[in-house]
């Protein structure tokens, strides 16, 4: 093993930890005695500053895969460096909205955890290894899990965090599970290489034990993405983390998440064909349809009884991770499903983000998260409302917002590749339940700008959040009037 090579390949997750260490040393060694606002902003910056030069390496300076011995650990180009892009950019964005926050004196130990998960998020995106997946999700996960808890004053914070850890322990045991079916049949942990060995398993008669092998996969990946029925974590984390955390969850672990179910669903296009493995090539599809469908199901009808506005996202996460699961069942040989599927979850990422900000300056400035908080807020502050309304209006679907182009890139990918009747008919169900997922959003912007206020106070939030609640909501807009700017950045990966 060249060592030098490795160092090289792993710079960009190398700078995220070297920019945490700082952020503990720069905290905790010189300015521990100082004002918690002064803390926060020079924990921030750090953070902020440690993201660039990640970004630079990835995007500008030409970062390439690595492997060992002819298996390759770290893909280089394409769907990894789009979404590792956007997993430093997501994560900038989740440190400038936590400048605002006071729910703990930990801010450098919150930052610094911050940007060890995003490293979790940058290997999980290029891995291409079995093993080098595990690692990457599991440092992702025990960030997100301290980053739940960060919240000490907070009951709810303790039991969301101690919920995720426990679904996550019992996720990563199936998935570790399945990988291990997979390295018995195949003989190998390289992903090319397993899919290719599978194909031949399956050919011979062994796909009763490579689909168990998948299924436990399925179920340990459907955790993380929180698909039906592996979202039970969900609603609590969602509800009980800290704002600047559960946005980062909501995320760039989804961003993280669905880059490698891309990786992974690539590399069995390549490896099956229907002529080799006719059971598998009917069946992998079929279990990504029925995640897909059950928790559009369940996520647009959950959201409907809920009051609080965190727990409506939560299930309203779930609900477009089912959307996400369509396209990659009807994933085809081109770059147009993984450019789809890429520009919806990024799309995502970023409009959550905006929509976690605004919960977090209205939760601080009322005590709660209730639908009921947020009535009369285009008086209490006109911006907030603002950004607000477009937020709600992207993740339904409503043109000119880049919501919409998301739906509509990720549907028509579904029609190319499926060309047939069941593709219709469930893009026309997902159609279906957006206009499901319209009323309670809606509910949310009724009480903003029709229901009166009982307290007509004024809703002030923190300078840095403001600007970036509004530059976020001004990208939703631009990227809705000009989808081709991110599709044409998306497509240059694959040239």
């Amino acid at each position: 093993m060249n060592y030098a090579d490795l160092f090289r390949a792993t710079l960009p997750e190398t700078v995220l930890e070297i920019a945490a260490l700082l952020v503990l040393v720069v905290d905790l060694g010189f300015l521990r005695k100082a004002a918690l606002k002064a803390r926060i902003a020079s924990a921030v910056l750090v953070g902020v500053a440690g993201c660039a030069v990640a970004l630079w390496l990835v995007y500008a300076a030409g970062w390439a895969g690595f492997g060992v011995g002819g298996d390759q650990l770290l893909a280089a180009g394409g769907s990894a460096a789009v979404a590792q892009c956007a997993i430093l950019v997501l994560t900038v964005l989740t440190l400038l909205l936590f400048i605002g926050c006071d729910f703990t004196r930990h801010c450098g130990e919150f930052v610094a955890v911050t940007l060890m998960a995003s490293a979790g998020g940058l290997v999980i995106a290029a891995a291409q290894d079995l093993l080098v997946i595990f690692i990457g999700l599991e440092l992702l996960s025990l960030g997100l899990y301290i980053l739940t808890a960060f919240a000490k004053q907070s009951g709810k914070s303790a039991e969301a965090a101690i919920k995720y850890y426990l679904f996550g322990g019992m996720s990563a045991a199936f998935l570790l599970f399945g990988f291990s079916y997979l390295y018995g049949l195949t003989g190998s942990t390289n992903l090319s290489k397993v899919m290719l060995g599978a194909s031949l398993v399956s050919a011979r008669g062994g796909a009763p034990l490579l689909l168990v092998a998948m299924v436990m996969i399925a179920a340990g990946l459907g955790f993380k993405v929180a698909a039906v029925p592996f979202h039970l974590w969900a609603p609590d984390t969602y509800e009980g983390a800290p704002a600047p955390a559960a946005a980062f969850i909501a995320s760039v672990s989804k961003v993280a998440s669905f880059a490698l179910l891309v990786a992974i669903v690539s590399a069995a296009l390549h490896a099956f064909n229907s002529a080799a493995a006719p059971k598998f090539c009917a069946a992998w599809p079929l279990i990504l349809i029925i995640l897909s469908v059950a928790s559009m199901l369940l996520g647009n009808l959950a959201a409907l009884a809920q009051t609080s506005l965190r727990r409506l996202l939560a299930y309203s996460a779930i609900a477009h991770a089912g959307y996400i699961l369509l396209g990659l069942a009807f994933f085809s040989w081109t770059n147009l499903s993984a450019s789809a599927v890429l520009y919806y979850v990024i799309t995502y990422g970023l409009t959550t983000i905006g929509a976690f900000g605004v919960v977090g300056v209205v939760e601080r400035a009322t005590g709660s998260d209730k639908l009921d908080a947020f009535c009369g807020l285009h008086k209490r502050n006109p911006w907030l409302a603002a950004v607000l309304l477009i937020f709600f209006l992207s993740l339904a679907g409503i043109p000119p917002l880049v919501g919409f182009w998301a739906k509509f890139n990720l549907f028509a990918a579904v029609l190319a590749a499926g060309d047939g009747p069941v593709a219709l008919a469930l893009v026309a169900l997902a159609i279906a339940f957006s206009a499901v997922s319209l009323y309670y959003y809606l509910q949310v912007l009724k009480r903003a700008y029709v229901l009166p206020a009982v307290d007509e106070s004024p809703i002030r939030a923190h300078p840095v959040t403001l600007v970036v609640l509004v530059l976020i909501a001004a990208a939703v807009v631009l990227l809705g009037c000009f989808p081709a700017l991110l599709q044409s950045w998306i497509a240059s990966f694959y040239v």
